[in-house]
């Protein structure tokens, strides 16, 4: 497997594992943070669906536009003012895997060479399509260990 598809399969894999790690969760723990400026673990997973769906959006300028401005946002704010605690998260997952499913379908319909296209983000600088996809691939498995730390430390 090369390293573009075997970004995009690891891309496409993401919530697979979310959901593993969420499964079984009583509703009274998911919205429960275990300390100060902690993310609950639902503020987590509707974190990993806002970024995605902005990173989406980025993929797809990079390939259609030059260099585009990649403008980056306060992950923080959106947990502050867009209150995730009503949110069901089977739903949430459903649609953070039906959104990369799409986009690892129509990245795979892509030629090699865009790839290579980049776009300029505000906090990164320059960045390729490449390095997106990959950086979003891993993104699931870092908060995926907040998820598990917070699991063990509420005994579930």
């Amino acid at each position: 497997m090369d390293r573009i598809e075997t970004a995009i399969a690891s891309y496409e894999s993401g919530p697979a594992k979310l959901r593993e790690a969420c499964a079984g969760l009583p509703a009274d723990i998911l919205n429960r943070r275990i300390g100060p400026g902690e993310w609950s673990i639902m503020e987590n997973a509707v974190h990993l669906l806002d970024s995605d769906l902005a990173s989406t959006h980025r993929k797809r300028r990079i390939v259609a536009e030059e260099c585009p401005l990649l403008v980056a946002y306060d992950e923080n704010a959106f947990i502050a003012r867009l209150p995730s605690e009503r949110c069901d998260l089977a739903e949430v997952i459903d649609l953070f895997e039906l959104n990369r499913r799409f986009t690892a379908r129509w990245m795979r319909t892509l030629p090699a060479e865009a790839f290579a296209r980049a776009g300029v983000h505000t906090q990164r600088g320059k960045v390729t399509l490449l390095e997106i996809v990959e950086i979003y691939a891993n993104h699931v498995d870092h908060h995926l260990k907040f998820v598990r730390e917070k699991r063990k430390n509420l005994g579930v």
